[in-house]
């Protein structure tokens, strides 16, 4: 039986290496005579990321291999403010790396060749993600297929794929001050220039993410995170001749998520225990991401809006990072930051804590809402968990997500769309009416998010869409070496 090798690189952040790995383990799964390597390039001031990366050394089977890349020096956060910027140069810095990783790899093929052994995997193709497209570059010298793995929706890979267009009919500023709507071709609906991600509000951004769409159509084939069910507007968009073939194989998911590798297990079993002893479906998890941090002014905000809704909650209550590229941590001392007496009056119906294990939250019965920054990967737990959102966008391209999620498909109530880095306070007023909305038991949302539930299971099961996707992607995969 031929055997067969993918290489994968992914940014260095949880919301882009997670899905790579996940999406490896899937199609191994898939097909037992794929393996796989993924190439691992590290960062400073991102510790819980290295533990998650080790654990995932550990417990990760035979048939995926971790190699991590070299170091290199680090362009400097003054130079380059903007993070996909930063994160951009650091991957292309790590094209020799790359290029030397995957020619030992050949190297191997070749020994195996000249021995006549079977026992090697032939090389069959190079998945980057959404921000490691230099290493298209790599692909091209070593004459390797190269396809791109995108952990973002398909509406968003719409927007990035329309930009040569918007290029030519505004520059950033004029964007960025904008007051008619949108034209893009994978949302039905006009897009308020408000929920364009704020990175495409900057020269330095918009052209980062104009240079990355151009290059996602010289990849062979784009693999992405959702499913035919959830998206058929954005994804039925893409047929043009133009375009790579689109694989929709999702949702791709970490279902045990960060409680099988993060140190403080006592924790997380605190937070199981408090949840075991609440009502079906009567807490709202309120969880910002690994990058979600707020201010003083509107974490008390928030506290008070909770309070006046006087539902059951559990908050992952995260500080501002201390320097550019670190992730936020955990507060050492919640009393300094949250109203005073908040935490003593809302003594067994609230629980304020740091870290939490997010898709094992929304995997408990307890939960029954989801205060969500927006994150793609947030979107997809809480569908496959059946949970509706309130949304509450912060960075990235949540925003987008946002309204895609409200106004596109009804499958989440809205706090605010538009809230990012800077925006006005998000009120108390805003957040308690958002959040009585989620909790509704009888919404149209959460029906309508029950269902979505139901057809994101059936997709990645036999025959599913999603799962017939995949197959077609192995095939191509097969049949190319």
């Amino acid at each position: 039986m031929t055997k067969f090798e993918v290489v994968l690189i992914a940014t260095p952040g949880f919301g882009n290496f997670v899905p790579i790995v996940e999406f490896a383990q899937r199609l191994i799964d898939h097909d037992p005579r794929f393996s796989a390597t993924i190439l691992v390039i590290t960062m400073p001031g991102r510790p819980l990321l290295d533990t998650s990366i080790q654990s995932r050394v550990a417990t990760s089977a035979t048939n995926i291999k971790f190699v991590h890349l070299p170091t290199v020096d680090h362009p400097s956060p003054d130079q380059s403010q903007i993070f996909v910027s930063h994160v951009s140069s650091l991957i292309e810095k790590q094209k020799p790396n790359v290029k030397q990783a995957i020619t030992n790899l050949m190297a191997t093929e070749l020994d195996s060749d000249n021995s006549e052994s079977n026992s090697v995997p032939q090389l069959a193709g190079l998945f980057v993600d959404m921000f490691c497209t230099s290493i298209i570059d790599v692909a091209k010298e070593l004459d390797i297929p190269c396809y791109l793995y995108f952990a973002s929706p398909a509406s968003f890979l719409s927007f990035v794929l329309h930009l040569p267009i918007l290029d030519t009919q505004f520059t950033t500023s004029e964007l960025a001050e904008l007051d008619t709507e949108l034209v893009i071709p994978g949302f039905v609906n006009p897009v308020p220039p408000s929920v364009l991600p704020p990175l495409a509000l900057k020269k330095d951004g918009f052209s980062c993410l104009l240079y990355h769409g151009r290059r996602y159509l010289e990849t062979k084939g784009i693999v992405i995170n959702t499913l035919q069910e959830l998206e058929p507007h954005a994804l039925n968009s893409f047929s043009t001749s133009q375009m790579p073939r689109v694989y929709p194989i999702g949702p791709v998911l970490d279902l045990a998520g960060s409680a099988q590798w993060h140190p403080d297990q006592a924790h997380h079993q605190n937070i199981l225990n408090w949840l075991d002893d609440q009502p079906l479906s009567s807490v709202v998890l309120l969880c910002f991401g690994s990058m979600g941090s707020f201010d003083v002014q509107q974490v008390r905000e928030i506290a008070h809006g909770l309070e006046r809704a006087g539902v059951r909650f559990l908050w992952s209550l995260r500080e501002k990072p201390k320097a550019l590229l670190n992730l936020p941590n955990d507060y050492t001392s919640l009393e300094e930051v949250l109203p005073n007496g908040f935490l003593e009056r809302t003594v067994g119906i609230g629980l304020v804590c740091g870290w939490v294990s997010q898709v094992s939250i929304l995997a408990h019965k307890a939960i029954g809402g989801f205060v969500s920054h927006c994150g793609w990967n947030s979107i997809l737990e809480s569908l496959w968990h059946a949970v509706p959102i309130a949304t509450w966008p912060i960075y990235a391209e949540q925003q987008m997500n946002a309204f895609m999620m409200v106004k596109e498909l009804g499958l989440a109530m809205e706090i605010r769309l538009d809230y990012n880095m800077g925006s006005k306070m998000v009120l108390a007023e805003e957040i308690e009416e958002g959040i009585k909305s989620l909790m509704d038991g009888d919404s149209e949302v959460r029906k309508k998010v029950k269902e979505m539930s139901r057809k994101a299971k059936m997709a990645v099961r036999e025959n599913g869409s999603s799962c017939t996707s995949l197959g077609i992607l192995i095939d191509e995969l097969a049949n190319g070496v």
